[in-house]
Formats: C-alpha cells, sequence, structure tokens
C-alpha cells in the first residue's frame, strides 16, 4: 500500500466480533467507518432506548472502546457495569455517558461523535439510521416474533426478518461512507439480529449494491443457539442473499483451524457448534474464499485480528 494514500475501509457488523475485529484494524494505516446496528432492545439498551427515546447505545458503546486510543483504564471506565444501585444496576457507564451526551447536544450521532473526541478513537462509529429501529421475524412455522432480543429465546428457525419502520431513513454519513470506501467488510457478528438489520436499510441496500468496492465476508468461527444453529458459511451467505435479492461479496475470510476437543465441549453446552466451509460450496456465487485458523483459544474463542487484520492488509494490497 502507498505511504500516505489511505484505503477507506467500511466495516458493517455487530456484538463482540465486530468489536475484535476492528481493534486489529486499527493498529494499521487505513481509515475506518463502522457501522453499527440500532435494532438492540434488551439490558441497558433496551432501557435507554425505551426511557430516553433514543437509538440503543450499547453496540456502539462496544465500536467505541475497541476503536480507542486512550489508556485502559478509561476504556474499562466505559465498559463498566453497574452491579449495585436501585434504577443503576445493569447499567454500563458508557451507555449512560452516551445517553448524557445525547441530552446535552440534543442529537445522537453528535453525541458519538463527541464521545469519539474523548476516547480518542481512530476511526468514525455511525449508527446505522439516527432512530431506533424495531427488528421483526417471521419464523418458519409462520408465527412472528417482535424485538431483537426476543428472536433468538424462541428457539425456533428463522425465515426472515425485518424492520419497523421499513422506511427507516438510513444515516447519511453512513452512506457517503459506504460510497467512498474501498473496501467493504460484512462480518463477524450476529447475522440475523446485528448484520442483516444494517443492510435492510433501503438506503445502506442501495449504497452497497452501486459501490464499486471489494466486497467481503468475515464469517463467524461458531453458530449461535437460536439464530444460526447448524449453519454453514454458504448459509450464512445465503441468509443475506435472500433478504438483499443480489450477490454482494467478491470474497468470504472463513476458519479452517481445528477448536480445541474442551472448548468445543463448552459451547456443545450452549448448543453451539463451529461454522463450517465445505470446499467448493461457493463456486457458484463466485466468491473466492480465504480459508486460515481465524479464532484464539482461552477459556472461550475469540477472533484472531492479528490474523484477520494481515488477510485484510494482503486483499487491499492485491487491489493496487
Amino acid at each position: 500500500m502507498q505511504q500516505g494514500k489511505r484505503k477507506k475501509i467500511v466495516v458493517i457488523g455487530g456484538g463482540t466480533g465486530l468489536a475484535t475485529i476492528l481493534r486489529g484494524l486499527k493498529t494499521v494505516n487505513i481509515e475506518i467507518t463502522a457501522i453499527v446496528t440500532v435494532a438492540d432492545d434488551g439490558g441497558s439498551s433496551g432501557i435507554l432506548r425505551e426511557e430516553m427515546n433514543m437509538p440503543p447505545p450499547g453496540d456502539v458503546r462496544n465500536v467505541l472502546v475497541a476503536l480507542a486510543d486512550k489508556e485502559p483504564l478509561l476504556q474499562s471506565l466505559f465498559q463498566h457495569r453497574f452491579r449495585n444501585g436501585n434504577g443503576l444496576a445493569g447499567h454500563s457507564l458508557g451507555n449512560l455517558l452516551i445517553a448524557g451526551m445525547q441530552e446535552i447536544t440534543g442529537d445522537f450521532v453528535t453525541a458519538v461523535k463527541a464521545l469519539s473526541r474523548v476516547l480518542a478513537v481512530r476511526g468514525n462509529v455511525l449508527p446505522a439510521a439516527n432512530s431506533s429501529i424495531r427488528l421483526v421475524a417471521e419464523m418458519a412455522d409462520g408465527s412472528i416474533v417482535v424485538g431483537e432480543s426476543n428472536i433468538p429465546k424462541v428457539n425456533k428457525k428463522i425465515h426472515k426478518v425485518m424492520l419497523e419502520p421499513a422506511d427507516i431513513e438510513a444515516l447519511p454519513e453512513a452512506v457517503q461512507a459506504i460510497e467512498e470506501a474501498d473496501m467493504i467488510l460484512v462480518g463477524p457478528g450476529s447475522l440475523y439480529t446485528s448484520i442483516i438489520p444494517n443492510l435492510l436499510v433501503q438506503e445502506i441496500q442501495q449504497a452497497l449494491r452501486d459501490s464499486q468496492a471489494q466486497k467481503i465476508y468475515v464469517s463467524n468461527v461458531m453458530t449461535q443457539p437460536g439464530e444460526t444453529d447448524g449453519y454453514t458459511v454458504r448459509d450464512h451467505i445465503q441468509a443475506i442473499y435472500e433478504h438483499i435479492q443480489f450477490p454482494l461479496f467478491q470474497k468470504a475470510i472463513v476458519n479452517n483451524g481445528e477448536i480445541p476437543l474442551n472448548i468445543l465441549k463448552k459451547y456443545e453446552r450452549k448448543s453451539a457448534v463451529p461454522v463450517r466451509y465445505h470446499a467448493g460450496s461457493l463456486e457458484d456465487l463466485e466468491i473466492e474464499v480465504i480459508e486460515d485458523q481465524l479464532f484464539l483459544a482461552d477459556d472461550y474463542l475469540r477472533h484472531d485480528a492479528g490474523k484477520v487484520t494481515q488477510i485484510v492488509l494482503q486483499c487491499i494490497n492485491g487491489m493496487d
């Protein structure tokens, strides 16, 4: 990559997987924009969403901390979750700071930008929209489940998810970031509750369709109980394509590392299994597959941020 000419990378995802990837990407000379869903309605985020009439701050908070360039103590403080206090227990301090900053500035996006400066965030953190989205799922048996946090709980196969309101306006800066991107990474994250909701926002979907950027899917390592039980890499991509109705990816980054047996057993107790890639299964979709060991294993699995960053850099250098 040429010195001084930074590639613009947009990352769309959610949860701890996205945050882990961003911790790696922020260490290299690229311009990062993270687009985060505003469909969360559980826990501290859900309470603030209802009581403060604001987009849920949880996923945005995690991404802000992941991209922060401040000392670890400030990051830990931002992530601190209160254990005691009437009305305070369960809330994270970062969520409350975002809510407070929104009251001061009068706008969620302005609040996020202000806290980005406080944390010296390396990149831009943008919600997909400047207002809350409610996620609705139609299950395979025809039943309807309302609310992002409720969808995995019913433990049924998901047929499709929808947004309420369906015509929610995208944040213009998020659309612009996609239009200007050299590369767009989708994933990792919860397929139906973190990734697909972003792609269903109409202006974001149109920008992705029109974009000439290289588009890469970063696969989850494990399935998610109640959401992607038994899903392969192809199943994940097929679900995305069924929702947006056009082919999106030129490449997919997938795990081929063998997960230690003791870790597998822990996940199996929660009904989670590895997301398998079957050789040749993406050929008809014309997707180039990059296989590597994508995880680090301790008591649990997490994406190897350094490995994914290395692969992304190789893809960027291949663009020049």
